[in-house]
């Protein structure tokens, strides 16, 4: 594979603004990347900037001191999943056009941090979030409501998050070096977990 240069989609700022999140809708038209300023942009498939908004806190009157830690497109590319280290995950509804109004239409509040976040493209209503407490959570959109899929045995951290190809299973990568995968329910077989192995990196 050859990669190129193209053009700089985000231009540089006067002090540090480190980009804490970036991440491809699955139809290729969108791109959306966050700062530590925690404004979202959204890019075209061509690189060009397109929308902005500011995310929110957990606490309408709270600071906003938290950090975006993890975004994801929902599987038909017209929503937004935001994962903040003050303990919540926002989505926010962009419709399927470039200057569509923009709502947020479902919270998840957790108990500690969210660390990372995945979208599996067979799961349309259920958005997959990973805590520091080393729970992997899923956020039910129907429902409004979030469940645990399966929980670290010693609460190590959950690092990092991926979704399989086939949208049927997701990965999560531990701070203890552990991989843990687990099945949804296909309707032949129910769900199901199981440590993968133990990698000497995290």
């Amino acid at each position: 594979m050859q990669l190129r240069h193209l053009k700089c989609a985000l231009p540089p700022t006067e002090g540090i603004s480190k980009v804490t999140t970036i991440t491809w809708s699955l139809n290729s038209r969108r791109m959306a990347v966050v700062t530590t300023d925690r404004i979202v942009h959204l890019f075209d498939e061509n690189g060009d900037r397109k929308d902005k908004f500011s995310t929110k806190p957990s606490d309408p009157a709270g600071a906003k001191n938290y950090v975006v830690r993890g975004m994801a497109f929902s599987p038909d590319s017209s929503k937004l999943a935001i994962g903040q280290s003050d303990n919540i995950v926002f989505v926010y509804k962009l419709g399927s056009e470039w200057g569509d109004k923009k709502s947020i239409c479902n919270k998840f509040h957790q108990s500690s941090a969210i660390t990372c976040i995945t979208w599996p493209h067979q799961q349309h209503h259920e958005v997959v979030f990973g805590l520091a407490e080393g729970k992997v959570k899923v956020g039910q959109l129907r429902s409004n409501k979030p469940a645990t899929l399966y929980a670290h045995p010693d609460q190590s951290y959950v690092v990092s998050l991926c979704s399989s190809p086939d949208g049927r299973a997701i990965l999560s990568g531990h701070l203890d070096g552990t991989v843990y995968r687990f099945y949804f329910d296909d309707g032949v077989l129910g769900p199901s977990n199981s440590k993968l192995g133990t990698h000497p990196c995290v």
